[in-house]
């Protein structure tokens, strides 16, 4: 009779990442609601095109501020990089070399948006402090800190639309997920990719972010009905 191995089975190890997946891409789609909330509706930030006015406003909201960039940016790459692991766990087997282009990608996404959240509450605190006793050189202080928090971490979305891309490929190629929500994601990537041309900008990371939402909400349930299949 062979013996019962003691030793703790790849299935248990695999279904634990696929859990952390699948609330991380939940996580992930919350702090985007959040983050839109936040901006458009209790800051209408979207009405304030003025600098000097930016700057104002958040002199007037340097807290709430703080909090959100630490959630949208911060936190953002650090539940990202659990997903980006459990999505290379889940998807290696069935296509490794895109999976580990999309890996790659995946964290190299990651680690510029933590960069950028770092930037921006630094950035943002300098402001502040400069807004106390000569507004017109806080004015210019954030219109240079502006593009650079803009280019690491939403300017433009050509390294998270690439790894959506790759992502929903392979799993398109490995036959895993759902075929929907596959051909949905290369949609969503591809948003994210043409948001690097200048003209589309705008557009494409406006579609990119919302369509990301849904893709995420999605990734999530179908990676936590897979961890719950394996332990059966």
């Amino acid at each position: 009779m062979a013996r019962e191995s003691t030793e703790p089975s790849v299935e248990t190890g695999r279904w634990n990442l696929q859990t952390v997946g699948g609330i991380a891409a939940l996580t992930e789609a919350a702090i985007y609601i959040a983050g839109i909330a936040y901006f458009l509706v209790i800051l209408n930030y979207a009405n304030v095109t003025a600098p000097r006015q930016q700057v104002e406003l958040f002199v007037a909201n340097q807290t709430s501020l703080y909090a959100m960039y630490l959630l949208i940016y911060v936190v953002f790459g650090i539940v990202l990089v659990a997903l980006v692991l459990a999505l290379h766990d889940r998807l290696k087997t069935g296509a490794p070399s895109l999976m580990q282009a999309a890996t790659a990608f995946g964290l190299i996404w990651a680690g510029l948006v933590i960069a950028s959240g770092m930037i921006a509450n630094i950035g943002t605190a300098t402001i502040v402090d400069l807004y106390a006793t000569d507004p017109s050189q806080a004015t210019t202080a954030w219109l240079a800190i502006n593009p650079v928090v803009e280019g690491l971490g939403g300017g433009n979305e050509v390294v998270g639309g690439l790894w959506t891309l790759l992502v929903s490929v392979a799993a398109l190629r490995a036959g895993m997920l759902h075929r929907v929500l596959n051909y949905f994601g290369v949609v969503v990537g591809m948003a994210g990719v043409l948001s690097a041309i200048p003209a589309l900008g705008v557009i494409g990371g406006g579609i990119f972010g919302l369509t990301q939402i849904v893709w995420f909400v999605g990734l999530g349930i179908l990676l936590l009905q897979a961890s719950r299949q394996t332990i059966k």
